[in-house]
């Protein structure tokens, strides 16, 4: 009888794993890491919930590493089988595990050469080296290709927005089958292309990160031309920390429209990541992808100053002129953000702009929240820049997305089970789901297993 246990993304937006059982198979869908509160991020560090030589198969619905950053660690502790995932998503995982390993390795360092961790000495989860060791296991599929698993089992991918690569991914198994949402992208969406209809599935694993709310229908264009053209009035850098895949994209393509005609100040704009600048790039090469044509394509760009090598990013945080910098991580949780935070956010000049989802714990949620002390690299730091939230940015599907999506599906499942989000988002959307369809929903803690037949 084919089993279903979840791994993690159940009372929390993060660490994404489900595991099919099925005759002796066992396929991981997606393997991401906790991100967020500490308890959270600890679980990084506990023996997996499954013995990784076990598995034959993992399947990425993408490459976020809330749903692929644990794969270095389970190749390195003993995952031999291939990774299943659309092209695009294999190469953004290249540019993103390496520089998640490459991060992990700096932090440490740091941590050690600064006496500030309670571990002596600090040790990465895992290394860059490990990053690469795990691409090799990377194989691609094309969307809507049937994809055996063997012992009858197999996995089609469809389209779902989000992100570059982004899918679904239903499994047939025998008699049975089950469809996982993946993170589902929105409706009309300024970077984007619309989420495909979902395929009929016994049982549905649905998203929930923003399960309980909906989009603002400001446009968030004319909120952002606002908040750059007052902080430049008074003679500050507008900061906004930014998801090196999508969300940097995304901010670009905004930044580069408005500039066209003329609603902020023609000031500098860098982009202050290497991944970002890499995943630009990318969207030249997935056009299929995204909804940009060649002019916008050529904008986006070309309308920030790409900042890739260290000297270069540490004149960038010295510099004090009117600018607006992007820079990863988007919820602020490490990488080159953080000191720009220690240099811009004591001067009250200054903005710091959070666009999009920042999960408990982070330090961009605690900005969020209005917390004018923030912690980093051991350190306290004050804020006195102003904090601003842009809304309408998420490349997440919002509780009205998510609905339009499920109600394309060909037929009721039996039953869905509710994951990724916030107990309140998940119990939120399994509500309305029962009530708008009267499908039967619930929303699973983690560890728990279900038959599928």
């Amino acid at each position: 009888m084919p089993r279903l246990s979840v791994l993690g993304a159940a009372g929390t937006v993060t660490g994404s794993k489900y595991l099919i059982e099925h005759r002796g198979l066992r396929v991981l869908v997606d393997c991401g890491l906790f991100q967020g509160l500490k308890s959270l991020r600890l679980m990084n560090w506990a023996a997996p919930p499954v013995d990784p030589r076990s598995l034959d198969a993992v399947i990425l619905t993408h490459a976020h590493l809330d749903h692929s950053g644990y794969l270095p660690a389970l190749v390195r502790d003993g995952f031999a089988g291939p990774v299943w995932c659309t092209h695009a998503t294999s190469e953004l995982c290249g540019l993103l595990l390496p520089d998640s390993g490459h991060l992990q390795e700096e932090d440490a360092e740091y941590a050690n050469r600064k006496g500030f961790s309670k571990h002596h000495p600090a040790l990465p989860l895992y290394t860059e080296e490990d990053a690469r060791r795990a691409l090799k296991r990377l194989r691609t599929v094309r969307f809507g290709e049937d994809l055996p698993l063997g012992q009858g089992a197999a996995a089609r991918l469809t389209h779902a927005g989000h992100i570059l690569g982004a899918s679904s991914v239903r499994l047939a198994l025998d008699g049975a089958s089950v469809l996982f949402s993946g993170d589902l992208g929105r409706y009309d969406d300024l970077l984007m292309r619309d989420p495909a209809d979902p395929p009929a599935a016994d049982t549905l694993v649905i998203e929930s990160t923003y399960g309980d709310r909906l989009h603002a229908g400001d446009d968030p264009s004319e909120a952002l031309a606002a908040i750059v053209r007052r902080t430049v009035a008074r003679g500050g850098t507008v900061l906004m920390p930014a998801f090196a895949v999508g969300r940097a994209q995304l901010l670009l393509h905004v930044i580069a429209r408005l500039k066209a005609r003329d609603a902020i100040p023609d000031v500098p704009v860098f982009l202050n990541s290497p991944m970002a600048v890499d995943t630009t790039e990318l969207y030249r090469r997935f056009p299929k992808g995204h909804r940009l044509d060649d002019t916008e394509l050529q904008a986006m760009a070309t309308v920030a100053t790409m900042v890739r090598d260290v000297e270069a990013s540490k004149a960038l945080v010295r510099s004090r002129f009117p600018s607006i910098v992007i820079s990863a991580s988007g919820m602020a949780t490490g990488g080159r953000v953080l000191h720009h935070l220690k240099a811009l956010g004591p001067d009250a000049r200054n903005a710091i702009v959070l666009a999009g989802y920042q999960a408990a714990g982070t330090r961009g949620a605690d900005l969020q929240a209005g917390r004018r002390t923030l912690r980093i690299h051991g350190a306290d730091h004050e804020i006195r820049a102003e904090v601003a939230t842009l809304h309408g940015l998420s490349a997440h599907a919002d509780a009205d997305d998510l609905l339009r999506w499920a109600r394309a599906m060909p037929a009721a499942p039996r039953r869905v089970l509710v994951t990724h989000g916030e107990p309140a988002a998940a119990q939120a959307l399994a509500a309305r789901l029962h009530e708008a369809l009267g499908w039967r929903t619930e929303v699973p803690a983690m560890g728990d297993t279900t038959d599928l037949a």
